[in-house]
C-alpha cells in the first residue's frame, strides 16, 4: 500500500495555473488581458522621509509625470512602442507598453516644497520629507 500525502491546496493551485495559462494564450483579435504596463513600486520610510521607488524601463525620463497634492503622490507615464520593422517575423511578443497612472495615499503629512526625484536607468527614486506632526491640542469642555 503506498502512503499519498493530502495536499488539499495543491488541486486550487493547479486549477489556478490552469485558469492563468488559459487567459495568457487567449487572445482577442490581438489583445492579450495582459497587456498592460504597471510598474512596480516600492514604498518605505524612516525618521525623516517617506521613500518611493518604482522601476520604470523603457520610460523616457520627459514621459514621466510627478505630482503631489493633498498628501497623494501620484506617477503617471508612458512607454512608447518603437515602431516595428515590417520585414520582421516576430514568433514572440512579450513586452508591454502603453500609459500608467499609479496613485498612493502616503502614510504621513510631507512638506510638498521638499520633494527630491531623480532617474536613473529606468529607476525613479522619490525622496518625500515628512512634516513635523503638529502637538494636538486637548480642550477641556466645561459641563453646564
Amino acid at each position: 500500500m503506498t502512503l499519498v500525502k493530502f495536499e488539499p491546496l495543491k488541486e486550487l493551485e493547479t486549477l489556478h495555473d490552469r485558469i492563468q495559462r488559459y487567459f495568457e494564450d487567449f487572445t482577442n483579435f490581438g489583445f492579450t488581458f495582459a497587456d498592460n504596463f504597471n510598474p512596480r513600486i516600492d514604498i518605505s520610510e524612516d525618521n525623516d522621509s517617506i521613500h518611493v521607488v518604482a522601476e520604470i524601463p523603457g520610460v523616457k525620463k520627459e514621459n514621466v509625470k510627478i505630482t503631489l497634492q493633498d498628501n497623494i503622490l501620484t506617477i503617471e507615464g508612458e512607454k512608447k512602442k518603437e515602431e516595428e520593422k515590417k520585414d520582421k517575423n516576430y514568433y514572440r511578443s512579450e513586452r508591454v507598453f502603453g500609459s500608467f497612472k499609479r496613485s498612493f495615499t502616503l502614510p504621513t503629512e510631507v512638506d510638498a516644497d521638499n520633494v527630491e526625484a531623480k532617474f536613473d536607468n529606468g529607476m525613479l527614486n522619490i525622496r518625500l520629507k515628512k512634516l513635523n506632526p503638529k502637538p494636538k491640542k486637548e480642550k477641556v469642555i466645561e459641563l453646564k
